[in-house]
């Protein structure tokens, strides 16, 4: 009798002029972890969602068989109940609840018809026990990070006595210590007899923790790999992502680095709370045309603070410091002030504060210079989706129009939405806050080839980013950053990872 505790077979999932899924077939063994690795727009989220009941039985074609009996779940209730839980990459926790409301919300735990709060308590320490989470109960979760609020995510679907966990892109916004800490969370789970699909672009984690991957590419399911029985490695499984041998990730680059466009002085920022607590800390740095720059720091070391802050004082209070453009001193109070002086910053949160998900991409794209395309008090529709097209076409954005809807994008494709919006404001800085979390590796080979085009116009260029490896890979210039300092300053043909992180680990008072 087969192991398998999931088959899923032929499954085909069209949109109106798309076709996510073409019969794709999956077998999951039971007490694995099983990896689902493909681009942006694969299909992987969509498989799962059908899988999950959100795209429920009648809107897709094919049969879910769990446990060896076929299921046509109406909506993720109906899954959950036969123990297949999904936690989405976007966490659906309530932040002004306690982690105990939050692991028994919809699934309370009452006598007499109200809610026992001494045994919800205790039962959620009991769980929360069991993910390696030790804060208190009552705790909000605004009160804690993210690596926490994805514990309490497992923690919500042990109580739920899951049998099949699904987790898509658990890790992307985690920092090393946390996504370590879920690897093994998730190895000790499998000890307990729970079954895990992970959806994942971190070829490294996969490679780690994976007992299976299944490669979709284009809506259909490619192969699937054994991973220590076939001795798989990362460019195989990248071979099988792409279609094709990718022999570097990085592009070649030949930078051809101008006089000096960026300077910031003594630049300081304390916490938008916590007014006493300096968050930025005396930072000076520079950036010149042509030049790509990046700035390492491990996860609370100030980078997206600085970045913010020097952007038209998005970020922080009691900011202080000078800012100088090509050797003129400049004002950047606001972030109008910020762009019309030649300022750009693409968020590292692309869904929340990047892009606005329900409306095109051409309005989108046109946000931050809408002005530009007014004329006598109303907006150039024409002019928009001329100027939309084009980027569409320059960036290779993959949507049948302009005025598809940006949220119904991939993550690589929502990213060059992003990017698109601010080089139409034609800035000569752009500082880019972990442009290619969350996509694919060959989405971000495409994301270097357009930031290594913006440097060979002359711009500056600043990239953050909690990935060495690319920081390494496309930098010409690398500024570390620990406690809100700069701790070291590392040019290309100098740069390691092991002197990068003696930097990002230096504490204040060390040299």
């Amino acid at each position: 009798m087969s192991n398998s505790i999931l088959e899923m077979r032929s499954i085909t999932k069209t949109f109106p002029g798309v076709v996510a899924l073409d019969k794709v077939t999956l077998t999951v063994e039971r007490g694995e972890i099983h990896a689902i690795c493909g681009e942006n727009g694969a299909g992987k989220s969509t498989l799962m969602k059908v899988l999950s009941g959100v795209y429920p039985f009648g809107t897709y074609s094919g049969d879910i068989v769990f446990e060896n009996n076929i299921k046509k779940f109406s909506n993720i209730r109906d899954s959950e109940a036969e123990g297949i839980v999904i936690i989405h990459q976007e966490l659906a926790l309530s932040p002004y609840l306690s982690i105990a409301e939050n692991i028994f919300l919809g699934n309370e735990i009452k006598t007499f018809g109200l809610i026992d709060w001494n045994k919800t308590n205790q039962e959620a320490a009991k769980l929360m026990a069991r993910v390696g989470l030790e804060e208190n109960p009552v705790t909000a979760i605004k009160d804690i990070g993210v690596g926490k609020q994805q514990l309490v995510e497992i923690a919500k679907a042990l109580s739920k006595r899951v049998k099949l966990l699904i987790l898509d892109e658990p890790t992307a916004a985690l920092n090393d210590e946390d996504s370590a800490h879920l690897l093994d969370l998730l190895r000790h789970l499998k000890g307990q007899g729970i079954t895990s699909i992970i959806i994942s672009h971190k070829l490294n984690e996969i490679e780690a923790v994976a007992d299976t991957t299944t490669i979709i590419r284009d809506g259909n399911a490619i192969e699937s790999l054994h991973m220590k029985q076939d001795s798989v490695s990362q460019e195989r499984i990248i071979k099988g992502m792409v279609g094709r041998e990718m022999e570097n990730r990085y592009p070649a680059r030949n930078p051809e680095i101008g006089e000096e466009i960026l300077r910031v002085e003594h630049w300081n920022a304390y916490h938008p709370i916590d007014r006493n607590r300096i968050v930025v800390d005396d930072i000076s740095m520079n950036v010149r045309r042509g030049e790509i720059v990046g700035l390492a720091g491990i996860m609370g070391a100030g980078r997206t603070e600085f970045a913010r802050s020097l952007f038209g004082h998005s970020y922080g209070t009691n900011i202080t410091g000078k800012v100088f453009k090509s050797g003129k001193e400049i004002k950047v109070k606001t972030i109008s002030e910020a762009i019309d002086n030649g300022l750009a910053y693409a968020t590292e949160d692309r869904k929340r504060y990047g892009l606005n998900l329900i409306e095109d991409i051409k309005r989108n794209i046109s946000l931050a210079s809408l002005k530009s395309f007014v004329s006598m008090g109303l907006v150039n529709n024409n002019e928009e989706f001329k100027k939309a097209s084009e980027y569409r076409d320059s960036m290779n954005i993959k949507a049948p129009s302009v005025l598809s809807i940006t949220g119904q994008l991939s993550g690589g494709n929502q990213q060059k939405v992003v990017l698109s919006k601010w080089i139409n404001v034609n800035p000569d800085v752009l500082i880019l806050d972990e442009p290619t979390r969350g996509i694919d590796v060959g989405a971000k080979y495409e994301i270097y080839l357009i930031i290594q085009r913006l440097a060979a116009e002359g711009k500056g260029i600043i990239v953050i980013s909690s990935e060495l490896p690319e920081l390494l890979g496309i930098c010409d210039r690398i500024y570390a950053i620990a406690e809100g300092r700069i701790t070291g300053e590392v040019l290309r043909k100098d740069a390691t990872p092991e002197l990068l992180m003696k930097y990002m680990t230096m504490e204040k008072g060390r040299s």
